[in-house]
């Protein structure tokens, strides 16, 4: 048996430890997306800082992660998957543990700029060495188990960061993420085999630096619009940017011989609508979550902690959701799992006009697992299209294509029904508001802040219509993202294939063991 074979049969071998492995890095990224906000209230108070501060404590990750997806995706391509994974977990580690450090809002801020680097070096490495490591016909099962865990966190996040603020303070939010990344970065030494493009062929520079401009000004107008506003002459300007550096990306890299991202990828249907069903789906989540949070904490008056254990069946939904689509998938085919996955998505949300203050549990408890179903049925099948519409040598610039349009379209769900929902909540509340501070109608933390100073009665009558006019507004809101996610599964039961196109696969039984 040659040395290349006998490498072969131990990476196969190894397969689902080694997706284990993954699974465990893409952990912490889904954590850390959500963990950081049950946090806001410690750091405000720890560091004086202003609402603009704490929002670029949460952010500074999102720009330098989405920015940088696309070149890092790339970079593993070239250079090494595994030495990729291995360098974002050491960066996010490290960043981790040195908020040990930490005296400053500044200081705090680029550390999570540091996290933001590790985690774009960890995600699409994760996905493209699973390209490599199992064959076509048990990818789409090990897809479901990653697109599960790559969202797992999201759901666990809030519950971890108010369950250690119960019990420690805010460097704790940070620290859980060391001993995670360490065991992964250690495990992974021995259970996580190289790969790389044999013909990498010369790195594109200039579309490496397009791709990071467009995506960083893009990233950076959405997550400032809600504050400054959609029409403020910076976020205008950040959006023409955008646009303009887009425009100058795609130029390029249709007239250089060896392009960073090969836009052919586009003409397939199961790439471009796979991905823009993906985003839709994540539009949704990640603006539907943000809006839930505040719901919860300020119209149900829940604390943080039982916010967070309010939101633990996303992560149930989630993980059950992407496992189970693959396998549904692959009876009847990736279409009708995606489409009904959408349809599902967009009923739940139109469910919110049903909603009450003082509403019990159960029904919403069943709308998070529910909502983060429907988000897996539509997220692994879209995914599995997405990477086997591309070579498996070019697997790590599409996993980082992949990624971007879900960082992508989070950001804008969270800015975009954030936004609808504030529009939609101070005329619901104006009435109410007659002879108080104009702040009150601007968001319904707000108003209760002022209630609370208010007399016995005239404060209740406050939060009251307060929690009234935002159950409201977000049922307004949610309406207008469920209207969009009819659209998106209209366009995917017209041009998304059901299936791959056949290729020839090396059977199981036809892969030698491991010596």
């Amino acid at each position: 048996m040659s040395s290349a074979t006998t490498s072969d049969a131990r990476v196969y071998a190894r397969r689902w430890k080694t997706l284990a492995v993954l699974s465990l890095s893409l952990l912490i990224i889904g954590l850390d997306n959500t963990i950081l906000n049950v946090a806001l209230p410690s750091l405000q108070k720890e560091f004086d800082a202003s609402t603009s501060t704490l929002q670029w404590m949460v952010d500074s990750y999102l720009l330098v992660f989405a920015g940088l997806l696309l070149t890092t995706g790339t970079l593993g391509d070239r250079f090494g998957r595994k030495l990729a994974l291995q360098v974002g977990l050491l960066l996010f580690g490290g960043g981790s543990l040195s908020v040990l450090l930490v005296e400053t809002s500044a200081q705090l801020i680029a550390v999570r700029s540091i996290m933001g680097l590790g985690a774009a070096l960890i995600m699409p490495a994760t996905l493209s060495i699973i390209s490599y490591v199992f064959p076509r016909e048990e990818r789409g099962k090990a897809i479901g188990v990653w697109a599960g865990m790559a969202s797992i966190g999201v759901g666990l996040g809030p519950f971890f960061g108010g369950l250690l603020l119960e019990y420690s303070d805010w460097n704790s939010v940070f620290l859980l993420n060391v001993p995670v990344a360490f065991a992964a970065l250690l495990a992974g030494f021995w259970l996580v085999p190289e790969s790389r493009d044999p013909r990498p062929g010369a790195f594109d520079i200039p579309g490496a630096g397009l791709s990071v401009a467009s995506l960083a000004a893009l990233v950076y107008g959405v997550i400032e619009a809600p504050n400054r506003g959609w029409t403020d002459p910076r976020i205008l300007g950040c959006f023409a940017a955008a646009l303009a550096l887009g425009a100058l990306f795609v130029r390029w890299e249709l007239h250089t011989k060896e392009p960073m991202l090969n836009l052919d990828f586009f003409r397939s249907r199961r790439f471009s609508v796979a991905s823009g069903a993906t985003s839709i789906a994540f539009f949704s989540l990640f603006g539907a979550s943000f809006a839930m949070t505040q719901f919860l904490q300020h119209a149900q008056g829940y604390t943080a902690l039982e916010a967070g254990a309010a939101q633990i069946p996303l992560a149930f939904g989630l993980l059950i959701g992407s496992v189970s689509s693959m396998k549904v998938s692959a009876r009847v085919g990736t279409t009708r799992v995606v489409v009904t996955g959408l349809l599902l998505l967009a009923a739940l949300l139109g469910c919110s006009v049903f909603w009450h203050t003082g509403m019990p549990y159960l029904p919403l408890g069943a709308w998070f697992f529910g909502i983060a179903f429907s988000m897996g049925w539509v997220a692994g099948p879209a995914t599995d299209s997405v990477m086997g519409a591309v070579p498996e040598e070019k697997s790590g610039v599409a996993s980082a294509m992949n990624d971007v349009t879900r960082q992508v379209a989070g950001a804008l769900g969270t800015a975009v029904i954030g936004s609808l929902i504030t529009s939609f909540y101070g005329p619901n509340v104006a009435d109410s508001i007659t002879g108080l501070p104009d702040a009150a109608g601007d968001s319904i933390g707000q108003a209760n802040a002022i209630a609370a100073q208010l007399p016995g009665d005239q404060g209740l009558r406050l939060m009251d219509s307060a929690a009234g006019a935002f159950t409201s507004a977000l049922a307004g809101g949610f309406l207008i993202a469920g209207a969009v996610a009819v659209v998106a599964a209209v366009v995917a039961k017209l041009w998304l294939p059901a299936r791959h196109r056949a290729a020839p696969v090396v059977p199981a039984a036809a892969i030698p063991e491991a010596a």
